[in-house]
This record gives C-alpha cells, sequence and structure tokens, in this order.
C-alpha cells in the first residue's frame, strides 16, 4: 500500500531518517519543519497520512492536529516526547489516529504508518456499505454518520468504532474487542483508549453526557450501543 506521507518534524536530521524509511516502503514523501508549513503542505497536497511531531515551532502539533481534523479525515500518527496519559490521551481526543512516544525506531515508525493506512483504507468496507442503528446511520462507502437525519461530525478513530457497535446493535463488546475489530491487532494503545472514544461520542449522541441513554456502559465488561429510534425514551 504505497501513499503520498507529509512528515512535520523540526529536527532535520530525524525528519530526513523518517522520510528514508518511508521511501524505502515506496511512500512518496514531503518534509515540513514547522506547524504553519505542516497546515499549508496539508491542504495543498490533500496527502493520505500525516507524520506530526508535537514539539514544532509557529504552531505546535496538537494544534496542527486540531486544524486539520477539523478539515479532512487524513490519518494523523503523532511523535511525543510526552510520555503521560494524559498527554496521549489527548492527542487522541484531537483526532489523530495513532501516537509514537520518542525515543522510538523508524522502523517501527514505518510499521505503524503501515498499520493506519491499512485500517484507513478497510474503513470503507467492503462488507455492508451501510449500517444503522434507528436513527442513527453509517455510511462506510461516503464515510458519513447521520444521527436523526442530521450529520454527525466524527473523528476517523470516531467513526471505526462506531461503525462496529453500529453493526451488532444490542451485543456487548469488550474493550479488547473494540480496540481489535475498530483498530486492528497490530494497535500499540491500551484499552483506555476506547474509553476516551466512547467519551468524546457520548458527547455528540447524548442528550446528557453523563447519563446516557444510547451508548451504554456494561460494567465490568465493556460497551453496546441500543437501537435509536422510536421506542427512544429521550424522544
Amino acid at each position: 500500500m504505497y501513499a503520498q506521507v507529509l512528515v512535520a518534524e523540526d529536527d532535520p536530521k530525524q525528519a530526513e531518517l523518517i522520510r528514508r524509511y518511508l521511501v524505502h516502503d515506496n511512500h512518496t514523501v514531503t518534509v515540513v519543519h514547522d506547524g504553519r508549513a505542516a497546515i499549508d503542505e496539508a491542504r495543498r497536497r490533500k496527502p493520505d497520512l500525516v507524520v506530526l511531531d508535537v514539539m514544532m515551532p509557529r504552531v505546535d502539533g496538537l494544534d496542527v492536529c486540531r486544524v486539520l481534523r477539523a478539515e479532512s479525515d487524513v490519518p494523523i500518527v503523532l511523535l511525543t516526547a510526552r510520555t503521560t496519559e494524559d498527554d496521549v490521551l489527548l492527542g487522541l481526543d484531537l483526532g489523530a489516529d495513532d501516537y509514537i512516544t520518542k525515543p522510538y525506531s523508524p522502523r517501527q515508525l514505518a510499521a505503524r504508518v503501515r498499520a493506519v493506512l491499512r485500517r484507513s483504507h478497510r474503513a470503507g468496507g467492503r462488507a455492508q456499505p451501510v449500517l444503522s442503528a434507528g436513527d442513527l446511520v453509517v455510511d462506510r462507502q461516503r464515510h458519513e454518520v447521520t444521527f436523526g437525519g442530521a450529520a454527525l461530525d466524527c473523528t476517523p478513530a470516531e467513526f471505526r468504532l462506531l461503525a462496529v457497535l453500529v453493526a451488532e446493535p444490542g451485543r456487548t463488546f469488550s474493550r479488547g474487542q473494540l480496540l481489535s475489530q475498530a483498530f486492528g491487532m497490530d494497535r500499540f494503545v491500551t484499552e483506555r483508549t476506547v474509553d476516551v472514544h466512547v467519551m468524546n461520542l457520548r458527547r455528540k449522541l447524548e442528550p446528557d453526557p453523563r447519563n446516557p441513554v444510547h451508548l451504554l456502559t456494561v460494567y465490568g465488561v465493556g460497551y453496546k450501543l441500543r437501537d435509536i429510534g422510536a421506542d427512544d425514551p429521550t424522544a
């Protein structure tokens, strides 16, 4: 799977090393060294994937991620020296698809890029293209979600998670099952990631996210999605 990759890394030596490994995988690579240039190049080139360092001049990587996610669903892999769970979850909360903490090996980064590209291409789905649970509809081919007929803005990660849940409304999924089915076994994240995405989806789906009636917690097990339709107790 060959792609056009934008690399935003302010360290020239590190950027060149990343570029070489990605070119070895037959990707076309564009390198920039600050956040402002990353936004400009992403808008101009429409890359298939962005590798984004968090600590960059002019505009930091998290702000770049926020801007790009507001404009497109391009897959984003964050590079970060911030190793606390809160820092990592903030990046995912902003819409990043994966993250790598420094120090890392270029081979690991190349493998993560391949994994994210596989998942993003698979999101179109070769099975049932349109899934629904009552008034909640996930269109895999168009990569669109509607809720009660209105468009629902979802990050790529939220879209994949929602597609798994909507495919089998009423089924309880463990966090491990959701990670495996939505993100693939090659994802290097903890099950806490699922909790973050569920929390974000509840903000978009629930009348009161603190008391969900659609995306439910099954304590000690995981999560399930109930049909959202005429029998909705909030209707």
